[in-house]
């Protein structure tokens, strides 16, 4: 697939723009001065810009609740009159930001880096502060929540995070971010491997927002088949991982939507979200719900499988715009708390049911017999790890001793539905690599693998599937032909039942 037309897939969570509605006013468009760009390919005074949406019923003497939006990597804000028509209705405000790089904004996109998009989201809550329809906390302290998908996700955890990083509190009262990230390095390359087929369609997409340091660290990257070590701290402080890691917590509720079959930000990015960026109050107010879709790439090689759907939404919430517009106003608007499920996680099946469980660590461990797979070529092949009727949710895990034959020996890994082994289909079109960097002689290592859900009927059976190769992450399997082999392999499931 060419790779403009898998970035097409990247793009924003939006809005669609029904028929304006005379009722509510024309949006005011405006531009805050933020940071200065540093890149030497735009140095100098940035400003960022952002469409302001201000609902009928708001006024100096009926102040309202604003929600920030923004766009997904490539996009630009959303600024037709006549859109955000149910948030509007609902009674919010709306603000639709053109991040740094993209749209009206001036600058280079550093991917949500506290020090530029971060500074970036504080100066627009500063500017919301000052508007006098605006519901305030306390002084310059309004009222505030978020939504947006993908890169519109990850803007809201920069600038809930920076404000916590510089003030130790942040003035977002609830989040609701789809579809992104805990680490960005995590994502675009785990295990230092690189997922080319994503990497290339977002660099494509952002082509004239890129910095010096991606236009070089790309090259790089497909030169050598390696993560450059300028990407890994270019990307390093970018995401919720660099805040937990120093010690930083959300303490506000926030409504986690991911692609269980999301082959970019995979539903382990949103679990981690879950887990480790929130206190653990406020994890008892938030929801996570995953369903079938986002960045989802159909895996080929080895072959996959998702029922696409929101089957947990509807679950949960009626469907996910009215679980969020239900969230929202629950949290921002103190509207009678009726959602349920706070504090679970709610998981798509790949083959369209829905599970909601307390926690996706493994339950159950299997012990399957040596695996040899050929690293750098050959077919995918599948072990049986159990018989149906099984289901499972969250976070399996391999544990084994590792010998490889050659240098550098990657290899990837997931689990599989079938019949047998020769029409198991890997759930939800995820795999993840495991690699060898020099020889291998019997180590001891645990080897993650995807966060999925499935429900394997009677008659069908759970596998384990092993690949040298992955589409995800074409031409970068091992750099060398080389032998992988598992000894005392062992497989810890999420069992559900």
């Amino acid at each position: 697939m060419p790779a403009l037309t898998v970035a097409a897939a990247v793009a924003a969570v939006v809005v669609a723009a029904p028929a304006a509605n005379a009722a509510h006013p024309a949006p005011e468009h405006v531009c805050v001065e933020s940071v200065p760009e540093t890149d030497p390919l735009e140095p100098g005074p940035v400003s960022i810009c952002a469409s302001v949406f201000k609902p009928a019923t708001a006024s100096r003497d009926d102040k309202v609740p604003v929600l920030l939006h923004s766009h997904g990597w490539g996009g630009t804000r959303t600024s037709a009159p006549g859109s955000f028509q149910r948030y509007l209705d609902a009674g919010f405000g709306v603000v639709s930001i053109d991040q740094r790089g993209f749209g009206e904004s001036g600058g280079k996109a550093h991917v949500e880096d506290p020090a530029f998009e971060g500074e970036d989201v504080i100066r627009v809550i500063d500017h919301v502060a000052s508007l006098d329809w605006v519901r305030r906390n306390g002084p310059n302290d309004p009222v505030l929540g978020a939504v947006g998908g993908s890169y519109g996700g990850g803007y809201q955890f920069a600038g809930a995070f920076t404000e916590i990083m510089k003030t130790g509190r942040t003035r977002f009262d609830a989040l609701a971010p789809q579809i992104t990230w805990h680490s960005l390095n995590d994502s675009l390359a785990p295990r230092e491997v690189v997922r080319t087929t994503w990497v290339t369609a977002l660099y494509a997409a952002g082509l004239d927002a890129h910095s010096t340091t991606v236009h070089t660290g790309y090259a790089e990257g497909l030169v050598t088949g390696d993560w450059p070590a300028a990407m890994d701290g270019f990307f390093r402080d970018n995401g919720p991982a660099h805040h937990v890691a120093a010690g930083r917590r959300l303490d506000i509720p926030v409504l986690l939507r991911q692609g269980v079959s999301d082959n970019l930000f995979p539903l382990d990015q949103a679990i981690d979200n879950f887990d480790r960026a929130l206190t653990p109050r406020a994890r008892a107010n938030s929801l996570l719900v995953g369903y079938n879709g986002g960045h989802a790439l159909p895996s080929t090689l080895p072959l996959g499988h998702a029922v696409a759907g929101d089957a947990c939404s509807a679950e949960v919430g009626g469907g996910y715009d009215e679980l969020e517009l239900r969230f929202l106003s629950e949290n921002l608007l103190g509207a009678t708390r009726t959602l349920t499920g706070h504090g679970r996680y709610h998981l798509m099946t790949a083959e369209g049911g829905c599970v909601s469980v307390d926690s996706v660590k493994p339950t159950t461990t299997v012990a399957l017999p040596d695996v040899a797979t050929t690293a750098g070529v050959g077919l995918p092949q599948a072990i049986k790890i159990a018989d149906g009727p099984l289901t499972i949710a969250g976070s399996p895990s391999l544990d084994a001793r590792v010998t490889t034959l050659g240098l550098d020996s990657r290899a990837f890994f997931a689990l599989s539905v079938g019949t047998s082994p020769l029409d198991a289909k890997v759930v939800q079109n995820n795999v993840l690599p495991h690699r060898e960097k020099s020889l291998t002689l019997g180590a001891r290592r645990t080897i993650e693998l995807p966060s999925v859900a499935t429900t394997v009927p009677a008659g069908q059976s759970l596998y384990l599937t092993v690949s040298a190769l992955s589409d995800t992450f074409v031409l970068h399997g091992s750099r060398t032909p080389s032998v992988m082999v598992l000894r005392d392999v062992t497989v810890g499931l999420p069992v559900v039942r």
